[in-house]
């Protein structure tokens, strides 16, 4: 990846970070030990389930979150490695 197109993955990830509903989101993933589906997450946040998969879609995208789908049911857990590359120690904060 150029220097070009990290600056523009990081201003993606920013944009995608500018919004409150997903940073709490991260936090409760962040403090979970385990995958949560978006019905947990939205109970955790008091948010409805389609609010939290919205969410989590914008997420995905920018390769913040890991989606692993069983069943009827989503999946979700932070995608640590891009946590790790473009914001490191942002976890830490939450």
């Amino acid at each position: 990846m150029t220097i070009e197109q990290e600056d523009l993955k990081r201003t993606e990830i920013f944009k995608v970070l500018s919004d409150t509903n997903r940073l709490s989101i991260i936090r409760v993933l962040n403090h979970s030990d385990r995958e949560m589906t978006c019905g947990e997450v939205g109970k955790s946040l008091n948010v409805s389930k389609s609010t939290v998969s919205y969410h989590f879609k914008i997420l995905r995208s920018v390769g913040l979150t890991n989606t692993r789908k069983e069943a009827q049911s989503k999946y979700l857990s932070l995608n640590y490695q891009t946590f790790n590359h473009f914001l490191p120690g942002f976890l830490d904060t939450l």
